[in-house]
């Protein structure tokens, strides 16, 4: 393109001088020379403009010329603005998320048979990939010390005052006291424990034995003592205010205070977790726990039935198939995206408008130059080309008006 444009200019040189030449004797050659004269006036004037975007012309420092290269950092600022102000509004995103519709096609997508089979494929490679990385004395030693760590950081008397205290909150105790005692109840009403507490009293009255009273008597206690049981269960259900039952508030206030606060039960704690630290056991148990389950989980990988897989597979498809019946929830995943979106397009928005930024201010002003003259060359030398074209017949006409005005 630039040897066309060039090729115009040196023809309409040409075209200038074989009209002038030829005037004197040809006057009507006066119009080729003024469209010729004027073709060149505009292909100079737009070799001009168009070099002037990129370098400065014939490598003179002139005014306002290598117009790209001198303003870079602002073109580049500019640019990011631009495409973040047009593009990457916070309206326009959130216009185009709704008509996207995440929910529905996330649901289509787990709901396909080949979708959900990829995905149990990438499952299978990650995990064997972390498997392969895992499987390492680096990682082994590393966790042992971890969990050694760790339980040297956990006041265990604390620990399990604080976890009583949570679960005897609200009365709690008092339910699970309710569901010992109906136990025990059960228990006493059993024929296997009634006959062994009967022959356990009939061995002990060993004078009645002589008289053959000894079962007689043993049924009879037995009786009264799951007499005594049930009457004594009945009343702990119906009385919440028993003294059995606040005898049993009280021993469990008082043994999470101790667990909590008592220093002999702290130190019985510290005790333990110092054995549990310095016992061999624990750290070969957490290599052995270790390496049975890095060894499972190879032996479930490299199979073709892998249950990895299959529960990766069945759990996409099933979770895509109820978003495709459900359409509340995916409503409730539309709303929940676009609550969401606001804050991250405002942040994100400025991330790409830096990196925009930085990215052309990094660039070689050379490099920038020549990729876009690569790139917007070609039209740019159409401007050459219309504008000797253009030029041409402006000055034909100017010079016929003239002409045509003069007496």
């Amino acid at each position: 393109m630039k040897r066309i444009a060039l090729g115009l200019l040196c023809a309409a040189a040409l075209l200038y001088a074989l009209a002038k030449a030829f005037e004197p004797r040809h006057p009507w050659l006066g119009y080729v020379a003024a469209f010729a004269e004027a073709a060149m006036v505009g292909a100079i004037a737009d070799w001009f403009a168009v070099v002037a975007l990129f370098r400065h012309p014939l490598g003179l420092p002139i005014p306002h010329t290598a117009i790209i290269p001198a303003n870079k950092d602002r073109i580049g600022a500019n640019l990011a603005g631009f495409i973040c102000n047009n593009f990457l509004s916070t309206s326009q995103v959130l216009s185009k998320l709704k008509e996207f519709d995440a929910a529905a096609r996330l649901a289509d997508w787990l709901a396909s048979p080949a979708h959900a089979r990829a995905m149990g494929d990438h499952a299978v490679t990650v995990a064997r990939y972390a498997l392969d990385a895992l499987d390492d004395a680096r990682v082994r030693d590393f966790l042992g010390r971890t969990v050694t760590a760790g339980l040297a950081q956990i006041d265990l008397s604390r620990l399990l005052g604080q976890a009583l205290d949570a679960l005897t909150a609200g009365g709690r105790h008092q339910a699970l006291l309710d569901d010992v005692l109906n136990q025990v109840a059960g228990l006493i009403e059993g024929d296997e424990l009634q006959g062994r507490i009967t022959e356990a009293i009939a061995r002990e009255i060993k004078t009645l034995r002589y008289v053959g009273l000894d079962q007689v008597a043993a049924r009879a206690a037995m009786r009264k003592i799951v007499a005594a049981v049930a009457r004594t269960i009945g009343e702990l259900a119906a009385e919440p205010a028993h003294p059995l039952r606040q005898r049993f508030d009280a021993f469990v206030g008082d043994f999470v205070v101790k667990l909590k606060h008592d220093p002999e039960f702290q130190a019985r704690g510290e005790q333990i977790r110092a054995e549990l630290q310095a016992h061999p056991a624990l750290a070969e148990y957490t290599h052995g726990l270790w390496d049975e389950l890095l060894a499972w989980l190879h032996a479930d990988l490299a199979r073709d039935d892998s249950s990895i897989r299959q529960r990766v597979v069945t759990m996409a498809g099933s979770l895509g198939a109820r978003l495709q019946r459900d359409e509340p929830i995916r409503r409730w995943i539309n709303e929940q995206i676009e609550a969401a979106a606001p804050a991250a397009i405002e942040r994100y928005r400025e991330d790409i408008r830096r990196y925009i930024v930085e990215r052309v201010q990094e660039w070689n002003a050379d490099e920038m130059t020549a990729e876009l003259e690569r790139n917007i060359g070609r039209d740019l030398q159409f401007i050459r080309v219309n504008g000797t074209l253009v030029g041409g017949l402006v000055g034909l006409a100017i010079y016929s008006l003239t002409r045509m005005l003069s007496p």
